[in-house]
């Protein structure tokens, strides 16, 4: 497989090449998708007394919140190696907004319980998202390009955490109660994602040449090829290295999904802040994304170019390590102005661990990236799914905190783990110095073409 057509370098401010359009309309897409995703996370100190919800009804939510997502991704996978990723993200887009708007039409526990669960599915979202930008981009970005896409899709869930609180102070400041305000903000997300379906189909395509229905008409061997599908998914499950990256990605992700879904509820029940404090504190979480898990993906890439492709194994298990030892310090914080400034380093080395674990996706098997992205990208989700397990086991979330960050520190050595034989590594430095020497070619023309001008 060749690098052909794959982007080389990432023009931030172009929008005029399939490679570019897909980045930008990427992260956009999943931005839109988290923020719905977790729309109503920060409200939950106002749901829980309009529904009248237990502590242990609250930790069911949470974890129906990300529980159904874990299949969805399995799926999603494999889909987009069949049918594209444009029309995969399209269709989830559109179907996912309708529990968006409908969980403001839930009246009791049960019926808010089965919308959350609905809406968990467009977590799937981040799936999608790497896998359009892995094959849209060569190897000597492709790092940066899959974390600087996932990093800003999700500050989404940062967002949220200091807007939606914003948006029911704006209504109920209107004259609208509480009880139907929390319900009227939820237009705000489920209409975003609407639109972002109509741009997403409209302006990307599968992969730099075409779409993939087209280019398979034409014969023209595509990502998956006609192994797409469940033969993709099942070679996946073959590969060790898929499952040593489930268990990272399990212990980085899912404690950032984990933390969007608990962080406001912890700072208001502690530290006894208002609403709007505590989302702001929660969302400073969040918005690490903006950069953190981009500079994991960059720093992956660069170190590559010095050491090879076991420099990203390195570096995952350093970033995971330091992720353990700041929960840690987190979990022992007793004042407010501790609990922020820990949560923002431990949050720094959650991110940039997932963007670190992305940028070692698209080397694992490029024949079946659809099945390596959907199994490790699921892996996250079963993480905050048993986080939220452990939170109902231990019953406080300052001792679950502190048992979070004792696993993830034993987890970091699934990193270690991941080796590659001198074969795989011998193919992977043929595609990188293809990629730079296409690189090259590119600027080479670009000069040609611009010296006449400057003479």
């Amino acid at each position: 497989m060749s690098t052909a057509g794959k982007a080389t370098r990432i023009q931030l401010f172009s929008f005029s090449t399939p490679q570019m359009r897909a980045f930008h309309l990427t992260w956009l897409a999943f931005f839109a998708c988290f923020f719905a995703w977790f729309a109503v996370a920060p409200l939950m100190p106002v749901i829980k007394g309009d529904l009248g919800l237990s502590k242990d009804e609250i930790a069911n939510i949470n974890i129906a919140a990300v529980g159904i997502t874990i299949l969805v991704r399995l799926i999603i996978g494999p889909l987009c190696d069949k049918y594209g990723p444009r029309l995969m993200y399209t269709a989830l887009l559109a179907f996912g907004a309708l529990p968006v708007f409908g969980i403001a039409l839930a009246d009791s526990y049960g019926t808010f319980l089965v919308s959350r669960l609905a809406i968990g599915a467009i977590g799937a979202s981040f799936v999608i998202t790497q896998y359009h930008t892995s094959v849209m981009f060569a190897p000597n970005v492709v790092g940066a390009a899959n974390a600087a896409s996932a990093g800003w899709g999700n500050a989404g869930g940062g967002v949220t955490q200091s807007i939606m609180p914003m948006v029911l102070a704006l209504v109920v400041s209107l004259g609208v109660s509480e009880h139907f305000g929390w319900r009227l903000a939820m237009v705000l997300p489920g209409a975003l994602m609407l639109l972002m379906a109509v741009l997403y189909y409209k302006l990307t395509q599968d992969c730099p040449l075409g779409n993939y229905r087209e280019l398979r008409e034409r014969g023209v061997d595509v990502e998956g090829g006609k192994r797409a599908g469940l033969q993709v998914f099942l070679a996946a499950t073959r590969n060790y290295r898929v499952w040593m990256l489930f268990m990272t990605y399990a212990c980085c992700f899912g404690v950032e999904l984990f933390v969007h879904n608990v962080a406001a509820t912890y700072y208001v029940d502690r530290y006894e802040l208002d609403l709007t404090t505590a989302g702001l504190a929660a969302g400073s979480f969040g918005l690490l994304a903006l950069f953190a898990r981009a500079l994991g993906g960059l720093l992956s890439d660069r170190l590559a170019r010095m050491r090879g492709l076991d420099a990203r194994t390195l570096l995952l298990f350093v970033l995971m390590l330091g992720e353990g030892l700041g929960l840690l310090w987190f979990s022992s914080s007793d004042s407010v102005a501790v609990a922020v400034t820990s949560m923002i380093i431990f949050g720094l080395f959650t991110h940039m661990a997932c963007g670190a674990t992305y940028a070692l996706v698209p080397f694992i098997d490029r024949k079946s990236l659809g099945g390596v992205a959907g199994i490790i990208g699921a892996g996250g989700n079963v993480g905050a799914v048993l986080a939220g397990f452990l939170l109902k086991y231990v019953g406080d979330m300052q001792v679950c905190f502190a048992w979070l960050g004792g696993i993830v520190t034993f987890a970091s050595l699934c990193a270690a783990a991941v080796r590659f034989s001198a074969a795989h590594k011998a193919n992977e430095q043929r595609l990188y110095e293809e990629a730079l020497a296409e690189r090259q070619r590119e600027e080479q023309a670009v000069s040609t073409e611009l010296a006449p001008r400057l003479t």
